[in-house]
């Protein structure tokens, strides 16, 4: 699933394109995705301007100026494809399921082949209070995410420090990899319980997530299945992975003996894969 780098690098593609823009037309091929498409979406839509494409934790955020609010969500395998004037645009597929034409000439066109993405409609006055948003956690790069704010949210936290930094509730935007890349820097294991996590643990897991997060962005995010840009190019941070998808690799900054350690760990926490270094990250 996208996580946070992967939907932001979304948004930063479509705001140039979006915001400012008239949409034209908006064609809906496929109705039933994780939600509805709400029947009147075309209606809604058409003759709108968009004023703003943002992100909240996985969730894009696209304005209206009638204030009224897209929530779109990419799923397992959701990606936005641009198309701008003079690109030759193919035919849609199957899986291709909703195309917002701006007055440009312009096309944004969602894709899913799962199906478990969404893009639904709400106020802009009530967006907070909304069910998918109103419970999310801080952003993690935002400048009040700080080692306290994020051992404030731990406190009392039975679960292992892994699965609190996947509960949306904790971190807004973290995923699978970024948690795992994130306690490999911190030197922190995933087995950890996550109360635990208190005072300079607290600020060092803090300090690499969003150094990872920030090299992740700049890397266009990772590619390894479904993840590509909307102007068609790929990301390439999981070129700079260092314990994600690597069991049985050495650990590339300690010094243990992998030929005896067998190197980094895979262990299933909540029906999730984690990597770690058992040396390094206790």
């Amino acid at each position: 699933m996208p996580e946070l780098p992967e939907v932001e690098t979304v948004c930063r593609a479509l705001s140039p394109v979006l915001e400012g823009a008239i949409l034209q037309d908006v064609v809906i091929r496929q109705f039933s995705l994780r939600f509805p498409v709400p029947p009147n979406f075309h209606e809604k839509l058409v003759s709108r301007r968009i004023v703003k494409v943002q992100r909240r934790a996985k969730y894009l955020l696209i304005e209206l100026d009638d204030g009224g609010v897209i929530i779109g969500h990419l799923g397992m395998s959701g990606r936005m494809t641009i198309y701008r004037v003079g690109d030759n645009v193919p035919l849609p597929g199957r899986h291709d399921h909703i195309d917002f034409k701006v007055v440009s000439g312009d096309l944004v066109r969602f894709s899913d082949p799962r199906r478990f993405g969404l893009m639904i409609l709400t106020e802009a006055g009530i967006l907070k209070e909304h069910a998918l948003i109103k419970n999310l956690g801080p952003e993690p790069l935002n400048p009040d995410f700080t080692g306290a704010a994020l051992a404030d949210r731990l406190k009392g936290c039975k679960s292992s420090i892994k699965s609190a930094l996947l509960d949306q509730r904790k971190v807004a935007g973290l995923g699978n990899i970024y948690a795992c890349e994130s306690l490999f820097r911190s030197g922190i294991s995933p087995n950890r319980r996550a109360k635990n996590v208190q005072g300079i643990r607290a600020i060092k897991l803090m300090q690499a997530v969003q150094s990872v997060l920030t090299e992740a962005l700049e890397a266009g995010g990772s590619s390894i299945r479904d993840h590509i840009q909307p102007n068609g190019k790929l990301g390439y941070f999981q070129k700079c992975f260092q314990v994600y998808g690597r069991e049985g690799a050495p650990c590339p900054t300690c010094n243990c003996d992998w030929l005896v350690t067998g190197g980094i760990k895979r262990i299933i926490q909540a029906g999730r894969s984690t990597f770690y270094c058992p040396r390094k990250q206790r």
